[in-house]
């Protein structure tokens, strides 16, 4: 009994496509070993999967780059090479793409342009904010906790100074109250002690005050009797004759 023959035409369901893409696939890439085996044939063959991703054969005794070039020189074809203007043109295009999708991205993380999103980019959304926020929270908490024992170690450094002080202020108070009580021993002494000193220094003082004033000079006088005016009545002659320094 003979198989029936199968309809050519797209799959539909997605699981049965990929599994009959598999098996064609492998048996497209035999049949193509074979041929280059059995009749010294050289084959290459290019596939890509409607996902995107390759997959090639080539004859053990050639490559596949040998191959394209004697397709271009048989058929007198080559690729089109880009320009350099081209290149830029391109490159210019996908980087703007690329900042048109951050952009999109950076307005939807701060809740802005959420109406073409479906259930599920809110949900992965939420989780990507939920991810961020514990970071910047974790990193929040390290930052004070820094700060609080920058603090405690100030507030050590603030206790030892303090108490550096206290020791000095006791100390200078101490130092103070035993002048006061040698004051006091003074004061308790009785007056004749005073008196004495003050005779003994005071005798002392004088004695050096002569000691250091120079001898005055030695002055001489004498006396000698003025001339009498005789022509006074009042002098009386000798009785009036006086004496004068």
């Amino acid at each position: 009994m003979g198989r029936g023959k199968i309809e050519i035409k797209r799959i539909e369901n997605a699981t049965n496509r990929q599994v009959t893409f598999s098996k064609r696939r492998g048996g497209l890439l035999k049949k193509a070993n074979e041929l280059a085996v059995l009749c010294d044939a050289r084959v290459g063959v290019v596939i890509f999967s409607s996902t995107g991703k390759m997959f090639e054969y080539c004859s053990p005794t050639c490559s596949l780059r040998e191959l394209i070039e004697q397709y271009q020189n048989a058929t007198n074809s080559h690729f089109e090479e880009i320009n350099h203007d081209q290149q830029i043109f391109v490159e210019m295009t996908r980087m703007r793409n690329e900042m048109d999708k951050l952009e999109t991205g950076i307005r939807r993380y701060t809740g802005d342009d959420l109406s073409s999103l479906t259930l599920a980019d809110i949900n992965d959304l939420e989780q990507q904010l939920e991810f961020s926020v514990s970071k910047v929270r974790a990193r929040k908490h390290q930052l004070l906790n820094q700060q609080l024992d920058n603090l405690r170690r100030k507030e050590h450094i603030l206790e030892d100074q303090n108490s550096y002080l206290c020791r000095m202020i006791n100390d200078n108070q101490q130092a103070v109250g035993g002048n006061d009580v040698k004051m006091g021993e003074l004061a308790m002494l009785p007056p004749a002690a005073f008196g004495q000193a003050a005779a003994y220094y005071g005798e002392e003082s004088s004695s050096t005050a002569l000691q250091l004033t120079p001898a005055a000079p030695q002055l001489a006088f004498r006396l000698q009797p003025t001339q009498p005016n005789l022509q006074d009545p009042a002098c009386g002659g000798l009785h009036g004759h006086g004496l004068q320094l």
